[in-house]
């Protein structure tokens, strides 16, 4: 297996649990996979089912046990996404990441590879691939963009400088004048006190400097001083092989990413296909945030004063009361014809590349702001948890193809914590501001300007993955180091 494996490049990729990490980590194995090196994706039973419909040639999938009932965990929770108890079980399930070192050094062991790509979240990972002499790539989820503001929160700590929670600072040593507030802030950065999440997000910090290197799923087109600045200043080795989810060609690749549609994709195609080009808003706000009825009843609202035609997201189960209390009395009646509401899982890239859709509500995690931008659609930025905050900053400041909604509190998205925080703080945003946002960006006196320039990004998107362009040239150049690595 050995001697095989040296002829021919072979690399792991060991994803995290959760779907944002997942279903990249899947795209990126068919990028490699596409120029010939063998790719395995390393995961537990339960998340097989994300891989195996978009599963390429030349992809081998290896599964390893979860231990979830040894961490504390109920039998079978092996994903991040299907964690609603307490933040407790959230530190849970992160104990019980750092128990599968055993069985992927037995893996590493047994199929020899030459490279490992890990995800941030096992800082173990670094060690363990030295042990084999093999080099370790460490994959963020994210873009340089954050990484880079993320380093000097880290180095500078401006954030101890200001007065109030609510007072502006400008990120330090930082291309452009970004500024953000300690409210935006996640907590495990703002926080003196050493928690054991604090204390775990250090260790993965020291892995990635002892690292051979960082894959990004961004294109430099799309961030080139920060690209440049982590590089050169921040003096991180890296690669921006993005958009990877342009490794799906075809309707059926797209609409299979992830898990199972909710709806019948054809259905919605469908239903787009009736509407003229840029007239449909789609609102999602990821896999993992769960907003209290309250909330969703503004958005309802705020999307029915707006009067724009949309696809909504959202993480409910239909009740099986005729009336929703989280829907305003008569509400779907009112949109038939004029809008969708998608309960579970939705084809996002699918539905974000159909013309008649001309914006996009966003949570700003970076899978879903990255497709965004290659959808080339203006987008409200409506951030909640991890590093939102900064990628609004990109879309809104930096891109100019954005308009914030107005949220302005970091709350960890763990559990019913999105619920209770917002409430307790009074940090629900209300119908007038979801109006006005969709409205700017639909149709409001800069949607001509948002939109163009998002239409040259979305544009710059798929030239940078064609031959020739800079995450295609990315990543051969990448796969060309890793062979002279293992000569």
């Amino acid at each position: 297996m050995a001697s095989e494996s040296r002829h021919q490049l072979h690399v792991f990729f060991f994803p995290f649990m959760a779907h944002g990490h997942l279903i990249p980590t899947m795209d990126m194995a068919k990028l490699f996979a596409a120029r010939g090196v063998k790719a395995t994706l390393v995961t537990t039973p339960r998340n097989v089912p994300s891989f195996s419909k978009t599963r390429g040639i030349n992809i081998d999938i290896q599964t390893i046990k979860f231990p979830a009932v040894e961490a504390g965990l109920p039998e079978g929770c092996e994903n991040i996404d299907s964690i609603e108890n307490s933040i407790e079980m959230f530190d849970n399930f992160l104990k019980a990441t750092k128990m599968l070192q055993q069985p992927l050094e037995q893996l590493l062991q047994d199929f020899q590879p030459s490279c490992l790509v890990a995800d941030v979240f096992f800082p173990w990972a670094t060690d363990i691939a030295a042990k084999f002499g093999i080099p370790r790539l460490v994959f963020h989820g994210t873009c340089s963009f954050s990484l880079s503001v993320n380093h000097s929160l880290r180095q500078y700590e401006p954030h101890k400088k200001v007065s109030s929670d609510s007072e502006p600072f400008v990120i330090p040593n930082f291309p452009g004048e970004i500024k953000l507030t300690r409210m935006q802030l996640p907590n495990f950065i703002k926080h003196e006190v050493e928690t054991d999440l604090s204390k775990f997000l250090k260790e993965a910090v020291e892995s990635v400097l002892k690292s051979y290197g960082v894959v990004v799923n961004s294109f430099y087109e799309l961030e080139p001083a920060y690209a440049e600045h982590y590089k050169k200043v921040i003096g991180r080795k890296t690669w921006h092989i993005g958009p990877v989810s342009l490794c799906n060609k075809n309707d059926e690749d797209r609409a299979r990413r992830g898990k199972e549609p909710s709806i019948d994709e054809h259905e919605c195609l469908r239903w787009l296909g009736t509407k003229k080009p840029n007239s449909v808003v789609y609102i999602c706000f990821g896999s993992i945030a769960n907003f209290s009825d309250s909330q969703l009843m503004e958005i309802a609202m705020g999307l029915e004063a707006s009067e724009q035609q949309f696809i909504w997201v959202v993480k409910k189960g239909k009740n099986e009361k005729e009336e929703e209390d989280w829907l305003p009395k008569g509400f779907e009646k009112r949109m038939e014809g004029k809008g969708l509401i998608l309960r579970g899982w939705a084809p996002q890239v699918l539905l974000l590349d159909h013309e008649a859709v001309g914006g996009f509500v966003t949570h700003c995690g970076w899978n879903s702001t990255l497709e965004g931008v290659t959808a080339g659609v203006p987008m409200v930025t409506w951030p909640l948890s991890a590093e939102q905050f900064y990628n609004e900053k990109l879309v809104t400041q930096v891109l100019k193809v954005g308009v914030d909604v107005g949220v302005r509190r970091w709350i960890r998205v763990v559990g019913d914590s999105i619920k209770r925080d917002a409430i307790e703080k009074g940090d629900s945003i209300k119908r007038d501001a979801i109006e006005k946002a969709v409205k700017r960006i639909m149709v409001g006196e800069e949607t001509d300007g948002m939109r163009s320039r998002a239409k040259v990004l979305g544009e710059m998107a798929k030239r940078a993955v064609e031959e020739g362009g800079s995450s295609y040239s990315d990543l051969n150049a990448l796969i060309e180091e890793l062979k002279l690595h293992c000569l």
